[in-house]
């Protein structure tokens, strides 16, 4: 026994201590039922992301990365909002090849979840760091989350941006004034594990037991609607334009506006300025859902 070598073994790292807020989650919980239900209630939202995923895992899941094809990704792309407005221009830039490239390595390994940090970095170091490509890191979290949602939480900038402190952890934080907490919490995958794991603990304790991973989504979202709608700057309300409809801006965080279903045309705009029109998705999309 004193001849065997020991194997050592590295520590998890520890997850972050998140002091959410119940009472803010109560009426946020409550505030989406009460939005969601003239347009068909919760579930109908849930079921448009259990589609979007399905999707992402068609096409990209199980090697099908490899064989991707432009239109395809762009198909996909339509249902990332941060994408719609940039991703034609990269592929002028770039080309498809490589972004097929970095994709694959992204969902290399996708089932070791030990190394999502370090994947979701190479892919986007992979381009150029500066403000016009900051949209890739929300392009790989959400392609890992909708991809395997039971392995992968939702790691976008919206859900917690721990450079700028802000995000759907600090709208939802226990403090007297949110906008003066002090936030400890890497943006990285544990953090985002331990958010998850937190509101679907919040959603079992609202009788909400199926479907946890897109639940968890749509309040999120909602929360961050709601930032969005009270404090937004000029370039959210922008970019997320005010409208009576108290869900627009929910469904428009998780790409679920994305197609016009009349004509296919989605709201991905192609370098040249025209939007893209949904080819190889076709009647399968989230939209049908709505």
């Amino acid at each position: 026994m004193f001849g065997l070598t020991r194997k050592t073994e590295v520590a998890a790292p520890e997850a972050p201590v998140l002091d959410l807020s119940g009472p803010r989650l109560r009426r946020a919980m409550d505030h989406l039922v009460e939005s969601a239900e003239p347009t068909g209630g919760v579930d109908r939202y849930v079921t448009a992301l259990w589609l979007k995923a399905s999707l992402f895992e068609e096409m990209l899941g199980k090697g099908q990365v490899a064989e991707l094809t432009e239109t395809e990704f762009l198909d996909l792309c339509a249902f990332v909002t941060p994408a719609r407005r940039k991703v034609g221009a990269l592929m002028a830039e770039t080309g498809f090849e490589e972004m097929r490239a970095r994709l694959t390595a992204l969902l290399e390994g996708w089932c070791d979840t030990s190394t999502a940090d370090a994947r979701l970095a190479a892919f986007v170091d992979g381009f150029p760091q500066d403000k016009a490509h900051r949209w890739l890191r929300d392009l790989g979290a959400e392609v890992l989350h909708f991809t395997a949602a039971d392995r992968y939480p939702l790691m976008t900038r919206w859900v917690w941006d721990s450079k700028v402190g802000t995000g759907v952890v600090r709208e939802i934080w226990f403090a007297d004034d949110v906008s003066e907490a002090r936030i400890d919490a890497p943006a990285d995958f544990v953090t985002f594990a331990a958010l998850a794991e937190e509101l679907q603990g919040f959603l079992r304790a609202e009788g909400i037991y199926r479907d946890l991973p897109f639940f968890t989504d749509l309040l999120m979202a909602h929360v961050y609607a709601a930032y969005i709608n009270d404090r937004g700057g000029e370039f959210m309300r922008a970019e997320f334009a005010t409208a009576a409809d108290p869900m627009l801006h929910t469904r428009r965080m998780l790409g679920l506006d994305a197609v016009d279903t009349e004509t296919g045309r989605t709201r991905l705009k192609l370098v040249d300025g025209t939007a893209h029109t949904l080819g190889a998705l076709g009647a399968t999309d989230p939209q049908e859902a709505m």
